[in-house]
């Protein structure tokens, strides 16, 4: 059988520290219910300047520059902890500072909803244009600025979003609409934040991995936002409109939405797609979310922590058909929550874990790295969500127990023989299983591991249609080198003999008639 590969991944994380302060949920929930709040007094005082978001172990592995391995190293917490010399351009993405990525959100504007302040947009204008990414044809997009008055014009008269930088109004988002709830400024200014990190999330897909965006013929967006009018509200495209940026003008496109789980559903649809043979090469990718940064920062305030959610994250990923080198993607191994599943630890586990195993006949010490939900637990466990991936690995170990194919005594050690530490910002979907998709290619093709299982889980509650959770999950293995193996491992010659015959048989059944 012909599987699908894995073929490259990047990533991206956006340093927004004013977006924490007047965007995100939790700020902005808290100035209105209480303005006079000593936490909104004492946040200022907690963000992290950029140069500290750079250095930090986590991060440094999100775009590539040090493995899980080595971030393990490293004595937790790692807050205050620092990579020496680390750079902001890594191996798989890059860490992009709040002023350039507030420009990138303007060349990201399709409908002249963003305004930025004239000085302002000289400086970023000079900055952007020395990015090794974003090209002329970006830059041109970039519009000349405007005076700081007609801003505040449209903030204070026109209920635009006020856009800070460095403390103080650089800009703003326009409404997209009079009436419409759907194109509020808020919305369009959450939208842009999606949009833009998932553009540059896809150019470094590209760059990163050498690919031609005119390749790509579908893309899949899997964030947590939606966009649409008043009769769709969450109509799409975020998708296309990402493409549209990037150059990749073979392709067409499509959102999935499933709260945390997105990602890996995408994942396995993107698989789908290639192995069926409608299209060769499928990007999914995912912009990060504004509303999430800080969204913990009470309990890191309370703590004297810094506000460890101040990055808007993005992935992009692509999978394509079988070159008899990269990583297969095991469409026959899927996990998945039925509807009938139920939400115990132990029926979870065994839907998206077990299960799939089961159909390939394979152990649970059979999977060589499990990458669950990966957040970093330096911001979990200060809000009292404990140390998410080790508790997964705890899960699926016991269960390892259970089936018999583990001792008891190992089960100490399955986490970091089989796991990993996390190291993703908790922008809901952006941890769920995919950020050990660019390290899990490169460790397969060196040998290291030979097969790995991606586990993705939502919280369908929080959209207040159901109470059920969801997941999915979908075994990654080395590749056998026979590229051209057909779907049902019938070579050419066999399929021309096969309709040969069929032809036969039916001019047979005509005569016959």
């Amino acid at each position: 059988m012909s599987y699908p590969v894995l073929k490259g991944a990047g990533y991206i994380l956006a340093h927004t520290p004013d977006m924490i302060i007047h965007n995100g949920t939790t700020q902005t929930s808290e100035r209105i219910v209480n303005p006079d709040s000593e936490y909104l007094k004492k946040l200022p005082e907690h963000i992290r300047s950029f140069e500290e978001v750079v250095s930090y172990p986590p991060n440094q592995t999100y775009i590539g520059n040090i493995t899980p391995e080595e971030l393990a190293g490293y004595e937790a917490p790692w807050q205050d902890k620092k990579v020496e010399n680390a750079d902001r351009f890594g191996k798989l993405g890059e860490i992009m500072p709040e002023d350039e990525f507030i420009g990138l959100m303007q060349i990201s504007d399709a409908f002249d909803l963003v305004m930025l302040e004239e000085s302002f947009v000289n400086d970023v204008r000079e900055k952007l244009e020395k990015h090794p990414l974003i090209g002329d044809d970006l830059i041109s997009k970039l519009k000349p600025g405007v005076e700081l008055s007609a801003i505040e014009a449209q903030i204070n008269e026109h209920g635009a979003e006020a856009i800070y930088a460095g403390g103080k109004v650089v800009g703003c988002v326009k409404r997209a609409h009079e009436i419409d709830a759907n194109l509020t400024a808020h919305v369009m200014f959450e939208n842009l934040v999606v949009k833009a990190s998932g553009v540059l999330s896809l150019l470094n897909l590209l760059a990163k991995n050498d690919l031609d965006p005119a390749d790509v013929e579908y893309v899949i967006e899997c964030s947590e936002e939606a966009c649409g009018d008043m009769n769709q509200r969450g109509g799409g495209n975020f998708a296309k409109a990402i493409a549209e940026m990037t150059g990749c003008v073979n392709a067409t496109g499509s959102d999935t939405r499933g709260f945390c789980a997105a990602p890996t559903h995408s994942l396995i649809e993107a698989a789908a797609l290639v192995k069926s043979g409608v299209f060769k090469n499928v990007v999914i990718v995912a912009g990060g979310a504004s509303a999430k940064l800080g969204m913990n920062g009470k309990d890191h305030v309370k703590k004297d922590l810094p506000i460890l959610e101040d990055v808007v994250g993005g992935f992009a990923a692509l999978i394509s058909e079988n070159d008899g080198v990269n990583p297969i993607l095991r469409t026959d191994l899927v996990g998945r929550h039925t509807v009938g599943t139920g939400s115990s630890p132990q029926a979870v586990i065994t839907s998206l874990v077990t299960a799939p195993l089961d159909k390939g006949d394979l152990k649970i010490v059979d999977i060589d790295k499990y990458s669950v939900e990966m957040q970093n637990p330096d911001i979990t466990k200060p809000a009292g969500a404990g140390d998410v991936p080790a508790a997964n690995y705890k899960m699926i170990a016991a269960l390892g127990v259970k089936r018999k194919e583990m001792e008891r005594a190992d089960v100490a050690t399955f986490g970091s023989k089989h796991g990993m530490v996390g190291w993703a910002p908790t922008q809901g979907h952006i941890p769920s299983g995919v950020p050990y998709l660019g390290f899990c290619r490169q460790d397969i093709l060196d040998g290291k591991v030979n097969r790995a299982m991606f586990v993705g889980k939502g919280s369908l509650f929080l959209g207040r249609m159901t109470n059920l959770f969801d997941g999915v999950s979908i075994v990654v293995e080395k590749n056998d080198g026979n590229a051209d193996a057909g779907s049902a491992g019938v070579s050419e010659e066999e399929v021309k003999t096969l309709v040969a015959e069929a032809m036969r048989d039916f001019a047979s059944h005509l005569l016959g008639n």
